[in-house]
């Protein structure tokens, strides 16, 4: 039979919008769970590969691949249509996810990591933006709880689900389960997702890419994430390389500025960050990224050295702190729906991150594992507060046509932040611990990255008290309507 398109009553209803929007986030879970999930495969790869000198890379490239790929994924969606975007991003993870599992070496491997996370980099933030144009900043609420369980899922499942499949069916599939995963996402986006078509341009009129501005753009990120990546571990801060990235990023981040104010479609429009709240938003997705990033990637290490707990189990560690994320956004995003405010929960939340970030520094070789998991509640109860108000000011803070922008600006600055937070709280870790791994050595390291991660995450605080709140565009309930971009904020 032949596909019908919904009516614009159906197409907007809460139940058609759930339905789409489930397609939508098992997307992003596919981008989420990936680096989990390959991370407990680690080992067995390099066994069967060998090179474990690059084995840093296998990571590394899909990161990169990522975060330089985010804003121009978001730019290619405002000009050209965002549901066509967002599908040809799902193509080619499985492209890579594909080649990935067939790689026959460690150089393989990695390059088609980096096509792999070129992908991931468009599902992210094309995620997001179709959250965006589906519903209103205000209704969003009522669907925030799918986005904080897609996290929890991605978590605690992923390295779970790792080690399950790399004992019983091999590391391969690893990134063979993204296949049958993306196929039915793929079906499920084309036939579910019905947005408003863009209108018809001439050849002359039409937008054309900013080429030279992603390249810049792409060049930027790419020596900054490498600079934060390597600096203080694979090379010294002061050595030759870590010098020649800083140069080169502050030379590229120069010249991408430059043609940003000459382009007639720049890929990432600096106009953009004039309005007050969103430029705050990104300093709050900054903050928020480092200390979510620099938590996962550290707490389990103390928790297996000092405390004893199983490697095996690293997803559940993370229960104490997942849970409350997934229960406080729920709230959150009720309350939101129903009165249209939103400012007291970044300014809450970023208070409560601060003091659990301070509660977990005090953590030594003698902490229990119920003290431990009060003080991972405190930070999760924080979160779960915060984490979602980065993207929602964001896209609150502009029109619908720049809304791929303003997702890719709060995707990027997340990211970047987790880059950065890994790499400073690794630096700081690998100083505490020295040459040796004992349980005092590794709370001595994690009591002083949890610390600058309290201190970092008082940047996020003090943006999200300057947030001037604007009510969220959108009705408490029906269809969402498109609504002037932030006026009030943006000349404040």
């Amino acid at each position: 039979m032949p596909q019908t398109t919904p009516s614009a009553a159906e197409a907007a209803s809460p139940g058609r919008i759930r339905l789409t929007l489930l397609g939508v986030m098992l997307a992003m879970l596919l981008a989420m769970l990936d680096n989990m999930v390959v991370g407990t495969a680690m080992p067995t790869i390099v066994g069967e590969l060998g090179g474990l000198e690059r084995l840093s890379w296998v990571v590394t490239a899909y990161t990169l691949a990522t975060a330089a790929s985010t804003p121009v994924w978001g730019k290619l969606g405002d000009l050209h249509g965002r549901k066509g975007t967002f599908l040809t991003s799902i193509v080619i993870f499985l492209v890579g996810s594909g080649l990935s599992g067939a790689a026959r070496s460690m150089e393989q491997l990695i390059a088609f990591r980096a096509l792999q996370g070129i992908g991931a980099g468009g599902l992210v933030v094309g995620a997001f933006a179709l959250i965006g144009a589906l519903v209103s900043p205000r209704e969003r609420g009522r669907y925030q709880g799918m986005s904080a369980t897609i996290m929890a899922v991605g978590t605690i499942g992923g390295p779970l689900l790792g080690g399950f499949l790399t004992s019983h069916l091999g590391w391969r599939w690893s990134f063979y389960i993204n296949l049958p995963i993306g196929v039915v996402v793929l079906a499920w986006i084309q036939t579910m997702l019905h947005l408003p078509a863009k209108r018809p341009t001439t050849r002359a009129d039409a937008p054309r890419m900013d080429y030279l501005g992603a390249a810049l753009l792409t060049t930027t990120i790419s020596a900054l994430v490498l600079l934060t990546t390597w600096g203080g571990t694979q090379y010294a801060w002061g050595s030759a390389q870590v010098l020649g990235l800083a140069a080169l990023t502050v030379l590229a981040l120069g010249a991408f500025l430059w043609s940003q104010t000459r382009a007639a479609e720049p890929v990432l429009p600096l106009s953009v960050f004039r309005i007050r709240n969103l430029s705050l938003a990104s300093v709050m997705a900054f903050s928020t990224g480092a200390a979510m990033f620099g938590v996962v990637s550290f707490l389990p290490m103390y928790q297996q050295s000092v405390q004893g707990a199983s490697a095996a189990n690293s997803g559940m560690l993370l229960l104490p702190m997942v849970l409350p994320i997934v229960l406080c956004s729920q709230i959150v995003g009720r309350v939101m729906t129903l009165t249209g405010r939103y400012k007291v929960f970044p300014v809450v939340g970023g208070v409560v991150v601060s003091l659990g970030l301070y509660l977990l520094s005090t953590m030594d070789a003698t902490t229990g594992r119920g003290t431990s998991a009060f003080y991972m509640v405190v930070l999760g109860t924080g979160l779960g507060l915060a984490m979602q108000m980065p993207m929602t000011i964001a896209q609150n803070s502009v029109e619908v046509k720049d809304m791929g922008v303003a997702s890719a600006s709060s995707t990027l600055f997340r990211t970047i932040g987790g880059s950065f937070g890994v790499a400073l709280f690794g630096s700081l870790f690998a100083r505490r611990v020295g040459d040796g791994i004992s349980p005092h050595s590794v709370a001595a390291g994690t009591h002083s990255l949890f610390l600058c991660a309290a201190l970092l995450s008082l940047a996020g605080l003090a943006a999200a008290v300057c947030v001037k709140e604007v009510p969220l565009r959108g009705k408490p309930s029906g269809p969402p309507a498109p609504a002037e971009p932030e006026k009030a904020a943006a000349a404040a």
